[in-house]
């Protein structure tokens, strides 16, 4: 009997812990809304050390995250009834951290590729722009109209995106070794490693504002690519609930009030180091 009233006592406690565990990681999830970003890609994203202009503070950092990925996060956490999260993220590690289950969503100024599509689904699109070119004031490239005038020069763009494999429409260009992120881009750029990269009007607008000595290039014989490339939506898991509330939630920010956003996201990023 008293073999037998402990193996009830035992059963009964699994079962408590069981259910106390189950709740927590329910509760934990229907709380938040945890998304990934480099926090390196203004003005989609940045670090900042202060909660100023809506900042707000990254998972496990003392550092903060702002830009137009945050902004638009912030409406989909408070539409879904949650609470941001936000995990400072390095580009190619986001989507392993979403299929993971590190992270509910990527929000980092990522396009929704077919490639992409192949792994993870998106919303749809909550902002749109086309490439340019991002080159030093005054050097040789500045005056260009098509990408064809950069026949020679040293040219890069971001590992594994759409901006790098862009290049290979210019004829005659030297193509350089993609890098990891925009910030060494721009160092790059600045240091005369590499003569432009290729990327999007809002980040080629935030370059040339936070650095008097670059220029944003857009050129009327540009570089062909498909809206797919050139969007940026919400990366979520194969199938995921999420999606279609998600979607719901963008369609009620219109595209004037998402412009806004971004021309405030333009102004307030942090000046160039």
């Amino acid at each position: 009997m008293m073999f037998a009233s402990i193996l009830l006592l035992l059963a009964a406690c699994g079962t408590d812990n069981t259910e106390k565990t189950g709740s927590g990681s329910a509760t934990q999830e229907s709380d938040t809304f945890t998304i990934g970003l480099e926090a390196g890609y203004p003005p989609f994203n940045w670090t900042q050390m202060d909660d100023s202009n809506g900042g707000v503070k990254l998972k496990g950092n003392a550092e903060y995250a702002g830009g137009y990925d945050v902004e638009m996060a912030k409406k989909i956490a408070e539409g879904l009834g949650k609470e941001l999260v936000i995990v400072k993220t390095e580009w190619d590690g986001l989507v392993p951290a979403l299929t993971s289950g590190k992270i509910d969503a990527i929000m980092a100024g990522m396009s929704p590729t077919k490639e992409r599509k192949e792994t993870i689904d998106f919303s749809d699109n909550y902002y749109t722009s086309n490439f340019v070119m991002v080159v030093k004031k005054g050097g040789p490239y500045e005056g260009a109209k098509s990408i064809q005038d950069l026949k020679g020069a040293k040219v890069t763009g971001q590992l594994n995106t759409s901006h790098y494999g862009v290049i290979d429409q210019i004829e005659g260009v030297k193509k350089q070794t993609a890098m990891d992120n925009f910030p060494a881009m721009r160092v790059a750029l600045e240091s005369g490693k590499i003569d432009g990269y290729v990327s999007e009007r809002p980040e080629g607008i935030s370059a040339s504002s936070a650095n008097e000595n670059f220029v944003m290039v857009e050129f009327t014989d540009g570089f062909k690519a498909s809206e797919e490339e050139t969007a940026v939506a919400v990366g979520l898991k194969k199938d995921s609930e999420l999606t279609e509330k998600i979607n719901e939630i963008l369609a009620k920010v219109s595209e004037e009030e998402r412009q806004e956003i971004m021309d405030n996201a333009i102004k307030n990023q942090p000046a160039a180091e």
